[in-house]
């Protein structure tokens, strides 16, 4: 303290010039201006009351703001004279040797923990040697590992001493900083803070149950970025396999964000790829170049007299509608007969891959008109535009879920159902309009991936897509423990999967063997999710 008190009395005298200049500009504006917002959401007063009194407040917030910009002037004077004695004499004359001398703190915990561990040591060796009875020495060890345990939490106490002094050092300056400029730091200063808070902060225990997942396949990249030319002889990090990656992720993204939905309310959804594969055979049907080959329960299909563009949105509306249907029934069944998703998305599952089976007899419906896909999502550049129909889709999601009364009930109702309809939310609605919002991204993206794929639309395809749909989400930190996702860990979970899919074909890896890597993947991130909620608890 006394190294601060030459720098507290300079500033401090500085302070209060600044606030004397102040009391009858910026402080009285701010006051007219939170009486002038209070005054219009006040019913006391008549209309004739309300206004008058609103002259008045304007004629003295005039008044203030004039002798604010009378006085800025010199109170700028002050504040970077203040700044400039804080820049010149805070961290050489006071920080440092706080710094310095917790540096010295530390050290002594350290050391004194050691000798309180040598001396419990010493003391238990003394006192078992003394005895002979099996259930005094099994005491006697029960209460050395509480004492030791004792001797590790003092050693905590006094780090954290320690480090709660040296961050509060660190702080008073800001401190200075905001009562001279009233919080208006610089995007540096800010930066700064952060920073310091995030070091005061850090728990590596947390840093590594949050992130560890991600530095492991971090670094199976790595591994892979290396092996793949020694190999194959060919680069896996370039630009092209960088686009591919995200053409490929884009119909993807889709059918994660919808399921996200479902996961956030602490479900899931079986049936996803059964339903890309209804969505191509539909879209396949509609786009077909020229009268389809196969039929819909003995129905053959021609839309060849309608406008391209017409067939599009068309095939678009139909995958949307159908997947839509199916998400409501099981939305329906979950919500109105507190049924778990696995079950009511299991039997639409089945329901769907025997309705699509039967009704096409399994055959693939070709190709779509070859228009088609430079009309929707065309390469400009080299760039796959496929990739903006998954950004906008990103971005309204991230609305709805953020920005949006539905987005929060969503959240309430998955943290907690039973607390969210206390207070005055539907349960029912909730629940069904996630299983609806998951229909209509599931038709997107079966739609995006029928285009992509020019058709070749079938009832087996999309086969396996709902675990990888599913493992994205657990990996981007969308917990099954419900209302806890962000959209942000939803995208990084399907680049890292379609990526470390893309990486290990390349390499020339078996498909099952790839399924192997994804169940571990997805068996280490459940874990990790539930170590940080045994952690909560």
């Amino acid at each position: 303290m006394e190294l601060r008190k030459p720098i507290e009395e300079y500033v401090g005298k500085i302070q209060a010039q600044i606030n004397e200049l102040r009391v009858d500009g910026t402080d009285k504006v701010v006051s007219l201006q939170n009486s002038l917002d209070n005054l219009k959401r006040d019913r006391i007063y008549t209309a004739q009351e309300k206004a008058a009194r609103e002259a008045e407040l304007k004629k003295q917030l005039e008044q203030a703001k004039a002798v604010e910009t009378k006085n800025k002037d010199q109170v700028s004077k002050l504040i970077a004279d203040a700044e400039s004695y804080l820049k010149a004499h805070y961290n050489t004359e006071y920080y440092q040797h706080v710094a310095a001398s917790c540096k010295e703190e530390k050290a002594a915990a350290l050391q004194k923990y050691q000798a309180a561990v040598e001396q419990l040591k010493k003391e238990h060796q003394t006192t078992l040697a003394k005895l002979s009875d099996p259930q005094e020495i099994k005491d006697e060890k029960y209460v050395h590992k509480n004492r030791l345990f004792d001797a590790k939490m003092q050693r905590d106490k006094d780090l954290q001493a320690v480090k709660d002094r040296q961050h509060a050092a660190f702080e008073y300056k800001y401190h200075l900083i905001d009562m001279l400029r009233l919080s208006k730091f610089t995007v540096a200063e800010s930066m700064a803070q952060k920073w310091e808070n995030y070091k005061y902060t850090f728990n590596t225990r947390d840093f590594l149950l949050k992130n560890g997942l991600y530095i492991a396949i971090l670094i199976i990249f790595i591994a892979l970025c290396i092996i793949t030319p020694i190999v194959k002889g060919v680069q896996l990090l370039t630009v092209n396999n960088i686009l591919n990656i995200l053409q490929q992720a884009s119909p993807r993204m889709f059918l994660a964000l919808g399921v996200a939905g479902l996961i956030l309310l602490a479900g899931t959804d079986l049936s996803i790829g059964r339903m890309v594969g209804m969505g191509m055979t539909a879209a396949t049907i509609v786009m077909h170049q020229g009268i389809n080959t196969g039929s819909v329960f003995g129905v053959t299909f021609d839309f060849t007299g309608l406008p391209v563009i017409v067939r599009v949105f068309l095939a678009l509306i139909v995958c949307v509608v159908l997947c839509t249907i199916f998400t409501t029934i099981a939305g329906f069944f979950t919500a109105k007969f507190k049924m778990h998703p696995f079950i009511s998305t299991m039997a639409n599952m089945l329901v769907i891959f025997g309705l699509v089976t039967y009704s096409t007899k399994g055959v693939s419906f070709g190709a779509i008109e070859t228009t088609i896909p430079n009309m929707i999502i065309p390469k400009l550049g080299g760039f796959p535009t496929i990739i903006l129909w998954a950004v906008a889709a990103v971005v309204i999601v991230w609305f709805i879920w953020n920005k949006t009364t539905f987005g929060k009930n969503l959240f309430a109702v998955g943290g907690n159902a039973e607390a969210a309809a206390v207070s005055g939310i539907s349960v029912f609605r909730v629940t069904v309009g996630a299983f609806i919002l998951a229909g209509i991204l599931y038709g997107f993206g079966s739609w995006l991936e029928c285009i992509r794929m020019v058709g070749s639309g079938s009832a087996a395809y999309g086969q396996g897509w709902e675990m990888d749909a599913i493992a994205a989400c657990v990996v981007g930190g969308v917990s099954f423990t419900g209302g806890i996702g962000k959209i942000s860990g939803v995208v990084v979970g399907v680049f890292i999967f379609t990526a470390l899919t893309y990486s290990l074909t390349t390499l020339g890896i078996d498909t099952n063997l790839q399924f192997v890597f994804s169940g571990i993947i997805i068996l280490v991130a459940v874990m990790l999710d539930c170590l940080k909620y045994v952690q909560k608890k």
